[in-house]
C-alpha cells in the first residue's frame, strides 16, 4: 500500500512592490545598460502597472535615487556587519575594512555585483545623487581617524581595498589567491 505525502514548500514572501522596482531597475542596467532604464521598461520588469510604479517614485530621477538610498544602506550594513565581527582594540576600523575585503565573499553576492550598474546609473545621470553613498564612506573615513594609526596608513588600507571592490564591480581583474594574501599581508604591515 502506498501512502499519499503532501509535500508543503514554504515560498519566500513575495517581494513587496518598492522593491521589486528596485531589483528591475538594477537588473535592467546590469543587463543591458543605463540607457535601457526608462519607467516603462521598469514598471513591465517589476511586473506593475507604470501608475504603481510612479506611486513609489514619481519620476526617473527618484527611482535612481531610490537605488542609491538602498545601495547605500546596503553598504553601510554590510561595514557595520565586518565592524562588529571584528574584536575591538588599535586600528579597529582598518581591521574591519581588511575584513570586509579579504574575508567576504562579495564575489558570489548578486546584490553586490549589482551594485556596479547602480553607480553607473547614479553617474550617468547626476554624480550628485552618489552623495548618500559618498556619506557612508565619509563616515567610514572619519572612523578611520580614530584609530590611532601614522597619518595615511588607515588611508592607504581604504584606498586598496577600495580599489579592489572597484576591479570587481567594473570586472578589470580578479587577483589570483596568492596576490591576494601578498596584498593583505602588504596592507597588514601598515597596522
Amino acid at each position: 500500500m502506498y501512502e499519499l505525502v503532501i509535500v508543503q514548500h514554504q515560498q519566500p514572501p513575495p517581494a513587496d512592490t518598492r522593491t521589486r522596482v528596485l531589483d528591475a531597475a538594477e537588473a535592467i542596467v546590469q543587463a543591458r545598460g543605463v540607457p535601457a532604464l526608462t519607467l516603462d521598461a521598469t514598471a513591465r520588469a517589476a511586473g506593475v502597472s507604470k501608475g504603481g510604479l510612479l506611486y513609489h517614485f514619481g519620476s526617473k530621477e527618484a527611482l535612481v535615487e531610490g537605488l542609491m538610498a538602498r545601495l547605500s544602506e546596503f553598504v553601510a550594513a554590510q561595514f557595520e556587519a565586518a565592524f562588529g565581527a571584528t574584536p575591538a582594540g588599535p586600528a579597529h576600523t582598518a581591521r574591519a575594512l581588511l575584513a570586509w575585503e579579504f574575508d567576504s565573499d562579495y564575489a558570489s553576492d548578486a546584490r553586490i555585483n549589482r551594485a556596479c550598474a547602480v553607480f553607473l546609473l547614479a553617474f550617468n545621470h547626476d554624480p550628485a545623487l552618489l552623495d548618500p553613498i559618498r556619506a557612508v564612506f565619509d563616515g567610514i573615513r572619519a572612523r578611520l581617524r580614530q584609530d590611532g594609526l601614522p597619518p595615511g596608513h588607515g588611508q592607504a588600507i581604504m584606498a586598496a581595498c577600495d580599489g579592489l571592490f572597484m576591479a570587481h564591480l567594473f570586472r578589470m581583474y580578479t587577483p589570483d589567491m596568492a596576490e591576494k594574501n601578498a596584498l593583505r599581508q602588504a596592507l597588514e604591515t601598515l597596522l
